[in-house]
């Protein structure tokens, strides 16, 4: 929740170390430009997270598409996530998802056309011959006046004259023919496939994945952020009494499992895969370290002025099933939000750790 370009690109410089995603507010961003969108992508690439924008689209098909791919922000070419209510319908996950497949046919294609003339001559074979081997183009109408093309005459309709060339005054001896070719290359990159869960497991078990060999080994294995668009279903709200209720999100649940090459999970205060075959991610917003003194249990009666209400990131991850804990003020007010990020890493760590721990 910042206002400026250069205090967010300096937020994602110190933290983004230690997070797998920043989640931002382009509409809030005063100076918001390229400059925003190039310094994001840069740092998010060397630094392996991705960008999350938190737009919350709610409209019909036509106008949210819109809103995703044009405009200022114009979230699509730039924002691996975003996400979206369905109260309008759950037909708004499939305009989303077209208007994201057309982005980014359009960013991964380069279109280049070269054009060449020449003036084509017969070979000893008889064929024509163009380009390289052809002759220079001749200019028909030589400046000598003993050959002009073009000559004063009478006109029969008046007394002035006037340039009216006749097909015998016209000397068509010296004209060449020519030849212009077009050739236009389009060019489609495509990204490598991700690597083997299995082998990226391995490598983040060892010590926790918290040793610097360890993770540098693991991002290298995970690669760069891909160059792809996902999109997460707003199920659930952390602010006090909101009209979220469990019908409404039974709704995104159902709507995500008809989508699933497009939707990767949703917003939730726990985890949402009631069937077997769900694999959905939850980010759980509402995460906070407790006051001092307190549990994380005692998280829970936390929160601000305007009904937030906050849980602590071991909390959520162990009791909830969150996979991933959105952290806004408790990171950015932080003296040392560097430090601040990394402890809210390594707690929510330690809640996934004993959660998977129970399974066993």
């Amino acid at each position: 929740d910042v206002h400026s370009t250069s205090i967010l690109l300096k937020l994602a410089e110190e933290i983004g170390d230690s997070i797998c995603v920043l989640k931002t507010h382009a509409d809030i961003i005063d100076d918001f430009s390229d400059r925003t969108i190039k310094g994001l992508q840069e740092i998010a690439k060397r630094k392996n997270f991705l960008i999350f924008e938190d737009r919350k689209l709610g409209d019909i098909g036509n106008t949210v598409q819109s809103q995703y791919t044009r405009g200022p922000l114009r979230i699509a070419t730039w924002a691996h996530l975003t996400n979206a209510h369905i109260f309008p319908g759950p037909a708004i996950i499939p305009a989303l998802q077209s208007a994201a497949s057309s982005t980014l046919i359009s960013l991964n294609q380069s279109v280049s056309t070269e054009i060449s003339t020449g003036t084509p001559r017969t070979s000893l074979d008889g064929l024509s011959t163009t380009g390289a081997d052809a002759e220079p183009d001749v200019d028909p109408f030589p400046s000598s006046s003993s050959s002009a093309a073009f000559q004063m005459r009478p006109s029969p309709s008046n007394t002035q004259n006037t340039l009216s060339p006749t097909t015998a005054e016209f000397d068509m001896s010296n004209r060449r023919s020519s030849v212009v070719t077009a050739t236009t290359t389009i060019s489609q990159t495509f990204e490598p496939c991700p690597p083997n869960p299995a082998t990226l497991q391995r490598s983040m078990s060892s010590s926790s994945g918290d040793t610097p060999p360890d993770r540098a080994t693991a991002l290298k294995e995970l690669g760069p952020p891909p160059h792809a668009r996902g999109l997460l279903l707003l199920a659930q709200m952390s602010s006090e009494n909101n009209l979220l209720n469990t019908e409404y999100t039974n709704a995104c649940v159902s709507a995500a499992r008809a989508h699933k090459d497009f939707v990767l999970g949703f917003i939730a205060q726990e985890n949402l895969n009631a069937d077997k075959k769900d694999e959905f991610l939850v980010f759980t917003p509402g995460v906070g370290f407790p006051p001092e003194g307190k549990n994380g249990a005692g998280a829970k009666n936390k929160g601000d002025a305007l009904g937030q209400q906050w849980r602590g990131p071991r909390e959520v991850v162990r009791d909830e099933g969150a996979d991933i804990v959105i952290v806004g003020r408790g990171i950015v007010n932080a003296r040392d939000r560097a430090s601040e990020a990394e402890r809210y890493r390594r707690e929510a760590w330690k809640g996934y750790e004993e959660r998977i721990e129970r399974k066993k």
